[in-house]
């Protein structure tokens, strides 16, 4: 039997339909491609990017020939997200010497911020920086580095589960809010006090994990 009959091909609504149909499947098979033949290039960009992030959380003193870098693969409801998450265990000579792990503070006012941090072997904060967001410019996109120099304050702070203050002022913390965005700020500094107390609680057992990245969960 033909795939189209004669009344179906005199149909102006079935031609209309057929062609839409064939359309679709050109422009699915296009984007396909595109993606196949960009995805390393995408995923290169990603590396360089992370990398970039990486050398600027950690202090200089530690850049050196004898430091290694091991990433794990994390999964824990404290860090924001049900998708396994990365860490990175910075180490000399098999002596630790920095955490830095990735969390999603899953509150932001557009939705979900995902940060990277890193804190050395006191659980003092090295630095924090973010890694995507869909925040309102102008207001909540002062998470960014380069819009604004506020990322910055979390650099040198020491954290304990008992300590109160890791809130915005306006909460009766130590960090400043934005003027007219409160709710990021608010959702990013809760993210970071949940990830340094996972850190914190679960420091040995991510020392010892052996589920790297890329490897089977």
């Amino acid at each position: 039997m033909p795939l189209f009959n004669k009344r179906l091909v005199n149909n102006p609504i079935s031609k209309n339909a057929a062609l839409l149909a064939i359309f679709a499947l050109c422009c699915t098979g296009f984007v396909a491609v595109v993606n196949s033949l960009t995805a390393d290039t995408i995923a290169e960009q990603q590396k360089m990017y992370l990398d970039s992030v990486l050398e600027q959380l950690v202090p200089h003193k530690m850049e050196d020939d004898n430091l290694s870098q091991r990433c794990i693969l994390v999964t824990s409801p404290e860090l924001g997200s049900k998708a396994p998450l990365s860490a990175y265990l910075l180490e000399r000579d098999n002596v630790l010497e920095a955490i830095a792990i990735e969390a999603v503070a899953p509150d932001g006012y557009n939705g979900e911020i995902k940060l990277i941090l890193a804190v050395d072997e006191h659980n003092t904060l090295l630095g924090v920086r973010t890694l995507s967001h869909q925040e309102t410019p102008g207001l909540g996109d002062k998470i960014e580095l380069r819009k604004s120099s506020w990322v910055l304050n979390f650099a040198g702070k020491a954290f304990s589960a008992d300590d109160k203050s890791w809130k915005v002022k306006k909460d009766g913390g130590q960090f400043d809010q934005f003027t007219g965005a409160t709710i990021t700020p608010r959702a990013y500094v809760k993210a970071i006090a949940k990830a340094l107390s996972f850190v914190e609680q679960h420091r040995q057992s991510l020392i010892k994990s052996h589920n790297p990245c890329g490897g089977e969960l």
